[in-house]
């Protein structure tokens, strides 16, 4: 498999923010990634592990939230019921915008939100609040407000349900060979020391491709299960 796979009980940005991790291996790593998504230019810009686990894991019955758009948006929607995509960046919602229109995709609600600051009120998060718990058996963050989004989102997934978290090792602390990574500092801040808290009995796999990390968490009960 590509990269690393960790598995582990639930207790316990993909661009390199800092220089410092520039050895012989992330160069390797570095290489890998490039070529891998020069040959799967339409896959979400996740790690590829994470890509293939979501491929059989997702349900053609599936609603879900998306937040910050991508490639991802397309990838999704064409394995799911239904869609919800909240985009933060104007030029980055016309430009998936103008992807989506052309799909002829219908199972797909994109808003543009602008994240007003770090801290509420805010529509963006509003937005998510307004999303009736456990309503939503797939969501994704990966968009504004990182460290409160995945706070708000942890109830609106179904019993079973998947909440993906990218460039998790900026905010996690966790085995990851990824530069800008957590490892060994502790969580990043107090919403994700609440974030571990809250998830301490969901299931996840934390996935690595050297320069970036994946992890998906999944909601306790339910059918779905993780290979």
């Amino acid at each position: 498999m590509f990269g690393d796979v960790i598995v582990r009980r639930g207790k316990n940005r993909s661009t390199m923010r800092s220089i410092r991790h520039l050895t012989p291996r992330y160069a390797y790593d570095r290489l890998r990634w490039g070529l891998y998504q020069r040959r799967h230019p339409d896959t979400p810009w996740l790690t590829p592990d994470a890509v293939r686990m979501l491929e059989t894991l997702l349900r053609p019955d599936d609603i879900g939230l998306e937040l910050g758009s991508g490639r991802s948006t397309l990838w999704f929607a064409r394995r799911m019921k239904y869609l919800t995509s909240v985009e933060h960046v104007p030029e980055w919602y016309e430009k998936v915008r103008t992807q989506i229109d052309a799909s002829g995709l219908a199972n797909v609600s994109y808003h543009m939100i602008r994240a007003t600051g770090l801290d509420e009120p805010s529509e963006y998060t509003d937005f998510i609040r307004k999303i009736p718990d456990g309503s939503l058996e797939f969501g994704l963050s990966d968009g504004a407000y990182r460290d409160l989004a995945p706070l708000l989102m942890i109830p609106k997934i179904a019993p079973g349900g998947l909440l993906v978290i990218d460039n998790v090792n900026w905010f996690l602390d966790h085995p990851t060979r990824s530069p800008s990574s957590r490892m060994g500092k502790g969580a990043e801040n107090e919403r994700w020391r609440q974030f571990q808290q809250q998830v301490a009995d969901w299931r996840f796999i934390w996935t690595s491709s050297g320069v970036s990390d994946t992890a998906i968490y999944f909601a306790p009960g339910g059918r779905r299960r993780p290979e």
